[in-house]
């Protein structure tokens, strides 16, 4: 098993090499000049040739790219162009609600698509299946900024329940953190339980027909047993599958909930930064969620062994 994960992460090397150089000169080849934005409307083109030396923006690309990924190899993501601060530091401020997002996205998907596929597989044909597969249609449909939109309207304008935008630390207090989490975590969420619920369904209905379910209903086993045990078991690769893949798109995912709901997290910087052409954040951020995609999918293919000691040979 450890040569295995080492033989993976070690394969994560040239994806991430890959992706800094994709991400550098994508950046430098876009339109926008940050010595620009910087220097204002009302800068002088000498102004402007002045910040792009201060910057190292006036070098060679290539130049550029070997000094930035040489202060990277050495955990110096540079100085922010629009913020004036560290950018390792603006990342640890604005990760926290990225990650209590993410996870409260993930357990809410996980919680509520898993029983309802396992039930729409049990139900087979029924109306209860049909609304199943009918809502993951839905969530498959509508994009993510309609549905946040829709559910501050109702919860929050209509019903005054829960608060429109912002985010409380954990620290602030337990009721504050998840009132200000339950819109954005149910908005993110629509598509990641539509897109479990059916994989769920699909793979417990196939195993559903195998003959060692017939055997075991054959010896009495209750049917919550020959589901959750037996049923379940044996379709949970597709399953694990499928929600590392909603792990990686929550990357995504998180960038328009976050401008939706005002979140102050990693999904909100790197859009200002974008708009700021602030090269070292967005570089900085972009490497971030390459690895954390890379990681992820190590993470699934390591639980595929746990669950099915054949992959590993």
């Amino acid at each position: 098993m450890l040569a295995y994960i080492g033989r993976r992460l070690l394969a994560t090397i040239p994806v991430m090499a890959v992706v800094a150089v994709f991400v550098f000169m994508m950046l430098r080849l876009a339109s926008g000049d940050p010595a620009a934005i910087i220097a204002g409307n009302a800068a002088t083109a000498q102004d402007v040739i002045d910040i792009r030396q201060k910057l190292g923006l006036d070098r060679p690309i290539v130049t550029q790219f070997f000094i930035w990924l040489g202060h990277v190899l050495t955990g110096d993501f540079g100085e922010s162009f629009f913020y004036k601060k560290q950018v390792a530091e603006i990342i640890a401020d604005r990760a926290g609600p990225t990650l209590a997002l993410a996870a409260c996205t993930l357990g809410l998907s996980v919680l509520i698509a898993v029983p309802l596929g396992v039930v729409a597989a049990y139900r087979h044909g029924t109306w209860l299946d049909r609304v199943v597969m009918g809502f993951s249609v839905l969530g498959f449909s509508v994009p993510v900024f309609v549905v946040g939109y829709a559910l501050i309207y109702l919860f929050a304008i209509r019903l005054n329940w829960l608060p429109v935008q912002g985010y409380q630390p954990l620290a602030d207090g337990v009721a504050g953190f998840f009132a200000r989490l339950i819109l954005p975590s149910l908005t993110l969420s629509v598509i990641y339980i539509a897109l479990i619920a059916r994989i769920t369904r699909t793979s417990v209905l196939e195993v559903l027909g195998e003959d060692y379910i017939r055997t075991a209903r054959a010896k009495g086993l209750s049917n919550r047993v020959v589901l959750m045990r037996h049923a379940l078991r044996n379709a949970a690769v597709p399953i694990v599958t499928v929600i590392g893949i909603g792990v990686t798109l929550l990357i995504g995912g998180v960038v328009v909930t976050e401008s939706v709901f005002s979140i102050p997290g990693l999904g909100r910087l790197t859009v200002d930064a974008v708009l700021a052409r602030d090269y070292p954040t967005v570089q900085a951020v972009i490497l971030l969620f390459s690895l954390a995609y890379v990681l992820i999918n190590l993470l699934v293919d390591v639980a595929y062994t746990l669950l099915d000691p054949r992959i590993r040979y």
